[in-house]
């Protein structure tokens, strides 16, 4: 028997109907739009007090200790809701260096032993090494850098998550050169 094509148009709509999935307010997904969202949350967040930090610049398991301690995060209490805390718990582990396919992530990771929990990414051997050369006149004791968590004081492209070394720019130093 054979069935002509608007009798089939008919019967599909019910099936795509049904195999639609449907979202209600408590749903989340997984996909581009929450990553977007996520990655706002997080710049609006953390970025209100400091530079939002690139998630591959530590391991999860150092976002996460940082999470779990923000009544005291670097002497101030950034405590946030229990939903907010889980988005960007979610968002820095699925971006930590750990989870990064960047080459700068996997560097990082690299060089922090697997019983170190670093909470700061100046702590991180990598960074460390990046910017040993560096007299600490130049970051420390200069009034505009002031610490080496500081990035876009010298890093111009900081906040979009660029760090080459051409375009560093030490306040009242100039471009750096090594």
């Amino acid at each position: 028997m054979q069935l002509n094509q608007s009798i089939w148009f008919y019967l599909a709509i019910p099936l795509l109907w049904l195999s639609t999935p449907t979202f209600s307010a408590t749903t989340q997904t997984t996909g581009p739009a929450n990553k977007q969202s996520a990655s706002t949350l997080y710049k609006e967040e953390c970025a209100s007090c400091h530079m939002a930090y690139p998630a591959e610049l530590l391991p999860a398991r150092s976002w996460k200790k940082i999470l779990n301690s923000l009544d005291k995060h670097f002497g101030d209490n950034a405590t946030l809701d229990p939903a907010t805390l889980q988005t960007l718990s979610q968002y820095l582990q699925d971006n930590s260096a750990d989870a990064s396919d960047s080459r700068r992530g996997r560097k990082i990771l690299r060089t922090i032993t697997g019983d170190s929990t670093p909470l700061r990414i100046t702590e991180t051997p990598y960074i460390r090494r990046k910017h040993h050369e560096i007299p600490a006149r130049y970051i420390t004791g200069n009034p505009q850098v002031k610490s080496l968590s500081n990035c876009v004081a010298c890093h111009q492209g900081a906040e979009r998550s660029s760090y080459n070394e051409h375009d560093v720019r030490i306040p009242g130093y100039g471009r750096w050169d090594d």
